[in-house]
């Protein structure tokens, strides 16, 4: 009888118990192509890591698109409202990257030109950074030497108007999930594999143009026909500060 009971009590506690937890699904196949495109790189001697597939999506990965543009093949077109860059390509197509964008990154809009860029730069914070943040930025005043850690990436290419500096940079991020997304800080992030062939393809002097709000989707619809919705950003109020 004892035995009886003590096997009800059991079952009762097994009946109470929690189910166990479902097992975590299994990360998406990515095609070997995009697989490739984002795997681990070498680069200046730093192990640039692979892009897990779950940042990967339509919206972030690299890839050719129908643009409608009157600018020359090469420029660089900006929509921080979308979160896309486009590279201009001939025949009415462009490559299109998935980017992040920061405060900074919607401030401007206009033309402007890359003079130049930069493999794995040093960064240093504004003396206005320092002075509203010290605790976060003071410790890097005298400058952040470049590498995985620092806020520029494995890339940055400047952008001038003129002869004189926009401060707005287009740049390489460890911030992987920041990728698509409207962020707190920063200019226009990209992942690292994306900017370093970005950085391949742009020549000095490239025209770059970053739309305004009214302007985001322009060249995503044939003339004449109605501009896509704009889809409501995802805001990420953790990110890099450049």
């Amino acid at each position: 009888m004892r035995r009886a009971l003590a096997g009800c009590a059991l079952l009762t506690l097994a009946a109470c118990a929690p189910p166990p937890p479902p097992a975590p699904p299994s990360a998406p196949e990515l095609p070997p192509a995009i697989a490739a495109q984002y795997a681990t790189v070498q680069d200046g001697g730093i192990e640039v890591p692979a892009v897990p597939a779950k940042y990967l999506s339509e919206r972030t990965i690299r890839r050719e698109v129908d643009y409608w543009t009157d600018e020359k093949p090469g420029t660089v077109i900006v929509d921080p409202w979308q979160r896309f860059l486009y590279y201009v390509q001939p025949g009415n197509r462009a490559i299109r990257y998935g980017v992040a964008v920061g405060d900074e990154g919607r401030a401007f809009s206009g033309t402007a030109h890359i003079p130049y860029s930069r493999d794995w730069p040093g960064w240093r914070p504004t003396e206005n950074m320092i002075r509203e943040f010290p605790g976060q930025y003071a410790q890097y005043r005298d400058g952040l030497e470049g590498g995985l850690t620092n806020p520029l990436g494995a890339r940055a290419l400047y952008l001038h108007k003129g002869n004189r500096d926009t401060f707005y940079r287009i740049h390489g991020t460890s911030e992987m999930d920041s990728i698509g997304n409207a962020t707190s800080a920063g200019c226009i992030r990209m992942f690292h594999q994306d900017v370093i062939e970005l950085e391949t393809l742009v020549r000095s002097g490239a025209r770059v143009i970053v739309l305004t709000e009214d302007e985001s989707g322009k060249g995503t619809a044939p003339p004449g026909t109605p501009l896509p919705q704009l889809e409501p950003p995802v805001i990420a109020t953790e990110g890099d500060p450049a």
